[in-house]
């Protein structure tokens, strides 16, 4: 008897557990599964209007680009063109320093260099001044030195090749001989 007693008090508390039929929920309106037409467009304008400014912001930086590197290569085939010309400049210079007795002959080497001096400088291309000037690494290329007293240090004592320059762009440095 005990034990049936046992087994009521078990089944009293555990509690049974019922399975209620499953309750569906009732379907949602149509309104809020499907997506309201004008907010739909609305997002599509909104990618729409980000792709648009994205291409033209890529376009802009594209045209800024080409502009860009169409300069640049402007400025490099002037300063290489310039850079065939030296030799020429050289060659006058060194005639001019040579001197003639044919008056002619000097004053056509003259009027020469001074077109071809005129020339370089249309193309904004400037021999670097170099003679009695302090020693600058970024203009001159030292390959001499001597020891003169009447000079200062680290100054150009003589130029054997003239430098130029072109803006901030040194096309050819200055050969120099730097004092002291």
């Amino acid at each position: 008897m005990a034990e049936q007693e046992k087994d009521t008090n078990l089944t009293e508390e555990t509690p049974e557990v019922v399975e209620e039929p499953a309750v569906e929920e009732a379907p949602a309106p149509e309104a809020e599964t499907a997506p309201d037409p004008a907010e739909e467009l609305k997002t599509q304008l909104a990618a729409k209007e980000d792709q648009f400014l994205r291409l033209a912001a890529e376009y802009d930086n594209f045209r800024r680009r080409s502009a860009k590197e169409k300069t640049e290569a402007y400025s490099k085939a002037k300063a290489d063109a310039a850079l065939a010309f030296l030799p020429v400049y050289d060659n006058l210079e060194r005639a001019l320093k040579q001197g003639s007795e044919d008056e002619a002959f000097l004053k056509g080497v003259e009027m020469t260099m001074t077109q071809l001096v005129n020339v370089l400088d249309s193309l904004g291309i400037k021999a670097i001044e170099a003679e009695g000037k302090p020693f600058d690494p970024n203009f001159h290329n030292a390959v001499m030195h001597i020891k003169d007293e009447t000079l200062g240090e680290n100054v150009v004592a003589q130029v054997f090749q003239t430098g130029f320059i072109m803006g901030d762009k040194v096309i050819r440095f200055a050969m120099v001989q730097v004092a002291n």
